[in-house]
């Protein structure tokens, strides 16, 4: 059984589980362009599974990127198309004004922006038996990516009615998302990937946290969870730790998977989630692109000592993407830190 959903189970594995974080980077290590990730979601399967077998990580192929929510909320998106580039990015967003706001109605699900890729990615891994993933984003993050982080910002300061507004849609559409998903392959099945980085307190204060994420982020998980989704995977991303007694308060699944970044150090979030989450994270991305293989193996040696013991399983991640550019070397060499010290006897 894969060492992942060993832990999903409740059960014992022989050595901490690898997730690698890694969509631009599988695309290059097999001789496709970025975007290929993206906009062919057989071609992202393939490179995927490839670069899984090659490293021997643990994780499941998944389908989505950060800036998810302006394409499906009718804005554009631009694809990588340079080496430069390591995922889409959002040119300009939907809603500009408040008269933007007004017009702003909750996309098809079936049509709108990235989801017939995800879909379709997500009917590959239905075939393979895989686990069944679909990407949305966080309350917050959704919203940011629809009128821009700065406006959202503004909003909250200085009209908060249009921000409730525009994270109450977010909140809607993320539901709306899981749902399909669940009626098309059973909700036990899936796996919703919440991505939170502009929830962070680089952005925002604990007390607008407290008011403008809380809530919709509890409402979005309590009601995913009585869908019938068993376990969802967040991504706490960046600075956060004022965040976390909010955090707490969200249901994440029996177990549920949390992930964080460097900012989190590993026993602070064990204290506070290890009792009914895995685990996972947090060797700072950078590291795998410009450390040497040294400094590689030592962060990623450390990570394994401070989070193996967690209580419902730890699983050894980087705190956010594998950037593209990593040099295969050094990702290697991750994985030998983690067999040289993630076995349980």
């Amino acid at each position: 059984m894969n060492r992942i959903s060993a832990l999903l189970d409740g059960k014992r594995v022989d050595r901490v589980p690898v997730f690698q974080f890694a969509l631009g980077f599988c695309a290059r290590n097999v001789g496709y362009p970025i975007a290929a990730i993206y906009q062919d979601p057989e071609k992202s399967l393939q490179a995927q599974l490839w670069s899984k077998e090659m490293y021997g990580w643990d994780n499941a192929p998944f389908y989505g990127y950060a800036s998810y929510g302006s394409w499906e909320f009718g804005g554009p998106i631009e694809f990588p198309s340079s080496e430069l580039q390591q995922a889409p990015t959002i040119p300009y967003f939907p809603v500009q004004s408040e008269e933007d706001i007004k017009g702003l109605k909750l996309p098809a699900v079936k049509r709108a922006g990235m989801l017939p890729f995800a879909m379709e990615f997500s009917q590959l891994q239905k075939r393979l038996d895989l686990p069944i993933t679909v990407v949305v984003g966080g309350v917050f993050t959704l919203a940011g990516n629809i009128c821009g982080v700065d406006r959202l910002c503004r909003w909250m300061l200085k009209k908060p009615e249009l921000a409730h507004q525009i994270i109450r849609l977010s909140t809607d559409h993320i539901l709306d998302v899981v749902q399909y998903w669940g009626e098309t392959f059973g909700a036990e099945r899936v796996i919703p990937y919440i991505l939170e980085p502009l929830a962070a307190n680089q952005i925002i204060s604990p007390g607008q946290f407290e008011k403008f994420v809380l809530p919709y982020e509890k409402e979005a998980h309590e009601k995913m969870l009585s869908m019938g989704i068993k376990h969802i995977l967040c991504h706490i991303c960046g600075e956060q730790n004022l965040n976390i007694p909010f955090w707490e308060q969200i249901p994440m699944g029996n177990p549920g998977i949390v992930t964080f970044g460097k900012e989190v150090n590993l026993a602070t979030a064990i204290r506070h989630f290890g009792d009914k989450c895995i685990i996972a994270g947090n060797v700072e991305p950078r590291i795998l692109q410009e450390g040497t293989p040294q400094e590689v193996y030592e962060a990623m040696k450390q990570c394994v000592i401070e989070g193996k013991d967690s209580p419902r399983g730890f699983i050894a991640m980087l705190g956010c993407e594998l950037p593209p550019m990593a040099p295969p070397y050094n990702v290697h060499t991750m994985m030998k830190a983690v067999n040289d010290f993630g076995r349980y006897s």
